[in-house]
């Protein structure tokens, strides 16, 4: 069974809303910047400030590929993922891609007080998300389905999607 990828900035849902979907459907749920962190032995935020943003651009695409070749998974990526064309390409290749979306004061006040986003570390990071999302705008457009979860539930958005899986 093909893979499902939910795509979208940090904060949109992604972890909390493929958790939920892997039990509803009883598929094995997988975060890539977990695995990336467990693999590296360090957080995301200390790969990025000891190798840079391209290392791990690096590791998440070797990782991606590597969860391709499997099946049946529900896997939350990380938020740049779909900004490589050799990562969409395997994305829509061998799964059903959603991408998750919300507003930029939703994303903030989502993910507000958290300091493991390397991306975001600086003076103003509303501005930084912003500016990220325009940049992604394009990228996440393109990458699959889009469903914005400002206001839906968690369970909404499992939900919806598992509606669109049924549908075809």
């Amino acid at each position: 069974m093909r893979n499902i990828y939910l795509v979208g900035f940090m904060g949109t849902g992604k972890t909390a809303v493929g958790r939920v979907l892997a039990d509803k459907l009883s598929r094995r749920f997988v975060e890539m910047d977990q695995l990336i962190e467990k693999q590296e032995n360090k957080e995301i935020k200390d790969i990025f400030a000891e190798n840079g943003q391209e290392y791990f651009r690096k590791l998440e695409n070797q990782l991606l590929k590597k969860l391709s070749s499997q099946s049946n998974l529900v896997v939350s990526c990380g938020g740049g993922v779909v900004c490589n064309q050799d990562n969409l390409d395997i994305l829509q290749n061998t799964g059903y891609v959603f991408s998750l979306s919300a507003s930029p004061n939703s994303i903030f006040e989502r993910i507000k007080g958290s300091n493991h986003r390397p991306l975001l570390n600086g003076a103003n990071p509303l501005e930084k998300i912003k500016e990220l999302l325009e940049i992604r705008k394009l990228f996440y457009k393109k990458a699959g389905i889009k469903i914005d979860t400002d206001n839906l539930s968690v369970e909404d958005v499992a939900d919806y999607i598992l509606k669109l899986l049924e549908n075809g």
